[in-house]
This record gives structure tokens, sequence and C-alpha cells, in this order.
């Protein structure tokens, strides 16, 4: 089977319906794991920061799910590039599974940004360029999920999401590298350097495991909000009615 074919097959909602069903309880079952595992290491294993103390630790949620709004943001910008180019029904299916995941994630990478700020900084909010392009990406967020409303007709809608979703990518290398091109205060990168990572390996494992953690949650949610959306969307297909949960 060639890879196009492979594509394809993958692209029939009957056969990711298939595919969703055999990986969400594989992906629930290790982020389970790998949350229990994550949250022991950076709320008991790893030391109090020499600076921060104990504080620091709400670092182990509010940096998975900065990484994670971005990730979610690429991913629903590379469904929106399949929906215009291949016309893609499950692509639209997928993005619309993803934004409101990566909304969620968004919101909770900046309340607790705020919340690790009023310490550091002395103030819950400031406006710097992290701060401020992180928010314009929940509003991209809100912005394509408010269109998928607005739009009834649901081609016209995908394709609108789409166009909203691959403009607004110009955002996430201002995310990134906000904290080298302005004068910030929010910190520079301590994991993603090049050389090294400016974290103790203690601290650092336990982060990386939370990521982990963060991006196998949202593959199941994902793959469960996808599949409910397919199935509704595909009711009246002959597959659909044959389906096992569909009869029950």
């Amino acid at each position: 089977m060639t890879i196009k074919q492979t594509f394809h097959k993958l692209g029939s909602p009957r056969s990711f319906d298939r595919l969703a069903s055999i990986l969400i309880p594989w992906f629930l079952s290790i982020s389970v794991l790998l949350f229990a595992t994550g949250l022991y290491g950076g709320l008991v294993y790893a030391p109090a920061d020499y600076q921060q103390g104990d504080s620091f630790r709400i670092i182990y949620v509010h940096v998975p799910a900065a990484w994670m709004s971005m990730f979610c943001y690429v991913l629903l910008a590379a469904s929106g590039a399949v929906t215009l180019i291949w016309r893609m029904k499950l692509a639209d299916v997928v993005a619309r599974a993803i934004a409101p995941l990566g909304a969620s994630f968004t919101f909770i990478a900046l309340f607790t940004g705020s919340i690790w700020g009023k310490p550091m900084w002395g103030t819950y909010w400031v406006w710097d360029a992290r701060l401020t392009s992180e928010l314009i990406l929940l509003f991209l967020y809100f912005g394509f999920m408010a269109l998928q409303a607005a739009i009834d007709d649901r081609k016209n809608a995908a394709k609108a999401g789409a166009l909203l979703a691959l403009v607004g990518v110009i955002n996430l290398p201002i995310i990134h590298f906000s904290v080298e091109w302005w004068n910030t205060l929010h910190q520079g990168a301590t994991v993603t350097k090049f050389d090294s990572p400016s974290i103790a390996t203690s601290m650092l494992i336990p982060l990386l495991i939370m990521f982990a953690a963060f991006k196998t949650y949202f593959f199941a949610i994902m793959l469960i909000r996808a599949r409910a959306e397919l199935l509704w969307s595909e009711r009246k297909a002959k597959w659909v009615c044959e389906h096992p949960e569909v009869r029950q």
C-alpha cells in the first residue's frame, strides 16, 4: 500500500473511528500514569528552587500548558491546510475537536502564569510581549470556534475557520521569540536552549514527564471529541447506523 493510499484510508471516517476506538484507552491509561509520576516528581521529588522556594512548582502545570497551547494551534492550522487543499471532511472534524482543547490549555497557561507572576513580579498581569501574544492566541481559538458556530453551511464554516487558523500561525513565532526580541519580565528559555537546559535535572525530568502527560491526555480527549463529532456529522451514513455504540 502506497503512502497516498494509506493517507486516504486513514482519512476515511469509518477507518478513523476504528483506529480512535483502539487508541483512546491506551492514551488515557498512559496519561494517568504519567500525571501520577510527573506530579509526584514535581511536588515531592524535585527540590525547592533556591530563589523562588516552593512557589516555582506551578511550573509543572504552567509550562506544559503553554507548550500545548502552541502545539494544538500547529495541529489546528495543519488541519485547516488539509481542509483547504484536499477538502477532507475528517480534517474539519479534527479541527473542531482541537480548538476547545487548545483554548483550554491557553487559558490554563495564562491563569497559572498570573498566579506565578504575583509573588515573582508583584502583579498578576503585565502587558509584555509574551503574555500579550499568548492572550491573542486565546482570542484566535475563540475566533475559530465562533466562526464555526456562526456559519450554518458546514463547508463554508470549515473554509473560513481554516483560513483564520492559517493566518493566526504568524502569532506562534512571536510567542516563542518574544522574550528575545523585546524587553520583557518573562524569563527566557530554560528547557529548549540549544546548548543545555538552565534547569537542574531533578527538576527537568518531572517537567518533561508532565509534558508527555499533557500530550497523551490531549490526544485521548481529542480523539473522543473527534469520534463524537464524526458520528454526529455522519449520522445518516450506513456505517454509523450499524455502529454498535449508536445502536445501543
